[in-house]
């Protein structure tokens, strides 16, 4: 299922269709041909291949016609089946406009970067492809106003990448500039997208900068939109680590009580019990777990054994046998 960060990203290339163009020329030094146009085109690639093959984006350079194509891929973890058919996007591609076509493939994340770039071995000899990648290392870190303002999308996509480093906070404000002008909808992604790519000390600094006075949002949208989405973001963050800080401390007292039972957890069932992270899933278990008579019962579905009676000096009480 894509997640509403890959769609963010997907949206800025969407809304400024030079921007590809901008990062294979800018940040990875690739030569393009004369263009005056750039148009997202249809990302279905029906012509040769089945139609579950789409690309997330593709753009197209006009200079009067089709000078050069990109297929656009938002990677934001590990997925050897989409690097699959990266070479198929490319093919279909080029059979159907007929001009020279790249792949470029954005994520901001470094490991991630990594893994794309690497090469695709086809088989036939010379047949290669290397992804061109967009990672951290080639987005550059966009902290002027002035140039955040012309290219408010690779702001954005600078947050993204960096906001969890030493300049995310001035990114961010820089982003906070960017999208004064823009309408609503945009503003909300754009501040969206770039308040949650800071890490926590970040996010609270621009809080203590917003609510201090001393730094002036451009618009009266951006000064509302802006404290309240930072306010409600901080409050996910504290809502999202006291129910972690929660379910960790269900999964140590399940493993407690199974111990102090005497029952053994193999490393199977201890990985499985760490990495549960349904809330209800953990109290089912842990109320479980006073009767079940081994830790398989504990993951078994339907009614739990009860558990057997205890001796104690009540055992065989009873009428005393006559002439005993």
């Amino acid at each position: 299922m894509t997640s509403m960060r890959h769609e963010g990203l997907l949206l800025l290339f969407r809304n400024r269709p030079t921007l590809a163009a901008e990062l294979l020329r800018d940040a990875l030094g690739v030569g393009l041909p004369d263009w005056s146009e750039a148009r997202v085109e249809s990302a279905e690639l029906t012509e040769v291949v089945p139609t579950e093959y789409r690309a997330d984006l593709v753009v197209l350079l006009w200079e009067g016609r089709p000078v050069f194509a990109i297929v656009v891929e938002v990677q934001l973890s590990r997925d050897d089946a989409k690097r699959g058919s990266w070479p198929l996007y490319l093919t279909s591609l080029r059979s159907r406009v007929s001009c020279p076509t790249a792949l470029l493939v954005v994520t901001p994340d470094a490991a991630v970067a990594r893994w794309c770039a690497q090469p695709i071995e086809l088989g036939h000899p010379g047949f290669v492809l290397r992804p061109l990648v967009a990672g951290p290392e080639a987005i550059p870190v966009l902290t002027d106003a002035k140039e955040a303002k012309g290219a408010p999308e690779l702001a954005v996509l600078s947050a993204m990448a960096h906001g969890h480093g030493e300049m995310g906070q001035t990114i961010a404000q820089a982003v906070m500039g960017a999208v004064v002008g823009l309408e609503a909808e945009r503003v909300r992604l754009y501040v969206d997208l770039a308040v949650a790519s800071l890490n926590e000390a970040a996010r609270h600094a621009l809080e203590e900068l917003m609510r201090s006075g001393t730094y002036e949002y451009q618009s009266e949208f951006a000064r509302r939109y802006v404290a309240q989405g930072l306010e409600e973001g901080l409050q996910k963050g504290l809502q999202k680590g006291l129910q972690k800080g929660r379910q960790e401390g269900e999964k140590v007292a399940l493993l407690e009580v199974l111990d102090a039972r005497g029952l053994k957890v193999d490393a199977v069932a201890r990985q499985r019990i760490l990495e549960c992270t349904r809330s209800d899933q953990l109290k089912r278990w842990l109320r479980k777990a006073v009767t079940v008579r081994s830790v398989q019962e504990l993951f078994a579905r339907g009614p739990v054994s009860k558990p057997a009676p205890r001796g104690d000096s009540k055992r065989g009480r009873g009428k005393s046998p006559r002439g005993a």
